[in-house]
């Protein structure tokens, strides 16, 4: 008899979720445009940011509800009805014609129901893995946003060159950016079909679930994601238009072949070095490409910076989402995955107007300065917070171990893993 551990994880399931997860990513990397649109509406770099964070928030709000919604509905009925509300997100962006209350409402559905998709995936997939196993599938599974982020950044530079700035444009853009989104709904249909789901018996409020598993030190590289991403998902667009360069999509393309290679190379290295090394690893690219991106004065010099953040969120996002998510009890595991994600959007949310701002008052330059110095400092304080931890990727599951903290005791892991921090 095959035990779970060596059951394989590369199925027919697997491979729809991967398909899945690319048409959605081509579908959010057309959106990377969206600071365009706001300049075409007459709008600023920190009026991007504002709308781009009020968005944020309704997502972060949603969240609260949205783990609970997982745990006691099942990933199908909220993966589904997720899409909806996305779909309309984007419907009310692409008849948006002035910055006003249409492009705020479009924002806010277009986050939560983007959102709720992303949570619902990778809550999906973690269930095709045993424990030992689960960073590795999420990291196999995240290279599908790879090939999404190649696929959205070439359709989205060819969209630019082909159609003049106008309503037409934009209306193409995000009007793809929904029958991307429809297309993932059918897919998510399809995965999900015949799923079973066992409600839990108890449903925790969120914060006391969040209090009681999320690991704290975790809440420190998801900030600094959040702050790497305001850069380059939101504002990276807009500094190579300052440049005069042609696009972004020789930056992600590059960033995107980088992860995907990355992903594939480094799938079992958590196993070998531990979640929290290779976390340092991500931090340190992720600052040296920020820094790498003040020297660009062409388009092929950003392949620099996009190998760097490349190779740090390949690296960064299964370590941060296996940690987070994998602390929580199965029964929870929706809620784990949700407020993991949402660590993420909070550092955009809170670091996105502020980047404008800077960007407003002193230049890209200056902005880009100061992600890449707070990204550095933070890899040195995250190194030093863990460099005592045996991670419990890194020892056979009957012998996991944690080395305790000095004048504590060692903490048996929950639902057979513990949070590695």
């Amino acid at each position: 008899m095959v035990s779970p551990d060596e059951e394989p994880i590369y199925t027919r399931k697997f491979w729809l979720a991967f398909l899945a997860n690319v048409m959605l990513v081509t579908a959010n990397t057309l959106t990377f445009r969206f600071a365009e649109f706001v300049k075409f509406l007459g709008g600023t770099e920190e009026t991007t940011g504002f709308i781009v964070s009020v968005g944020l928030i309704g997502s972060l709000f949603w969240r609260a509800f949205l783990g609970p919604a997982l745990d006691n509905f099942g990933i199908r009925r909220v993966w589904l009805l997720s899409t909806l509300v996305y779909m309309l997100g984007c419907f009310t962006i692409l008849t948006t014609g002035e910055i006003g209350i249409q492009i705020y409402v479009g924002r806010i559905l277009f986050a939560l129901g983007l959102a709720s998709m992303f949570a619902s995936s990778v809550a999906h997939i973690q269930g095709q893995a045993p424990p030992n196993r689960r960073t590795e599938i999420i990291g196999t599974f995240g290279a599908s946003g790879f090939l999404g982020m190649i696929c959205g950044s070439q359709l989205g530079d060819f969209i630019f060159q082909v159609f003049p700035q106008s309503n037409l444009l934009y209306r193409i853009l995000f009007g793809l950016t929904l029958a991307l989104g429809a297309t993932h709904a059918m897919v998510a249909a399809l995965l999900t079909q015949g799923d079973r789901h066992d409600r839990p018996s108890e449903s925790p409020p969120v914060y006391k679930l969040l209090v009681r598993y999320f690991p704290p030190k975790v809440f420190i590289v998801t900030a600094m994601m959040g702050l790497g991403f305001s850069v380059t998902m939101i504002f990276l667009t807009r500094y190579a238009t300052e440049l005069g360069l042609s696009g972004i999509r020789t930056f992600f393309t590059s960033y995107a072949i980088t992860a995907f290679s990355m992903r594939i190379v480094a799938r079992n290295w958590s196993r070998a070095v531990g979640r929290h090394q290779l976390i340092v690893y991500g931090l340190a690219g992720h600052a040296l490409g920020q820094v790498a991106l003040t020297f660009v004065t062409s388009e092929w010099h950003l392949i620099l910076p996009a190998i760097c953040c490349g190779f740090g969120h390949a690296l960064l996002f299964p370590c941060v989402v296996s940690l987070g998510a994998g602390s929580f009890p199965i029964q929870y595991r929706g809620t784990g995955t949700t407020i993991t994600l949402a660590a993420v959007d909070l550092g955009t949310t809170l670091t996105a107007p502020l980047l404008g701002w800077v960007i407003d008052t002193s230049g890209f330059h200056a902005m880009l300065f100061t992600v890449s110095g707070v990204l550095a400092c933070s890899t040195v304080f995250y190194a030093f917070l863990t460099w005592q931890i045996v991670d419990d990727d890194v020892s056979p599951a009957e012998h996991r171990i944690r080395r305790p903290e000095p004048g504590k005791a060692v903490v048996a892991p929950v639902a057979g893993n513990s949070n590695g921090a």
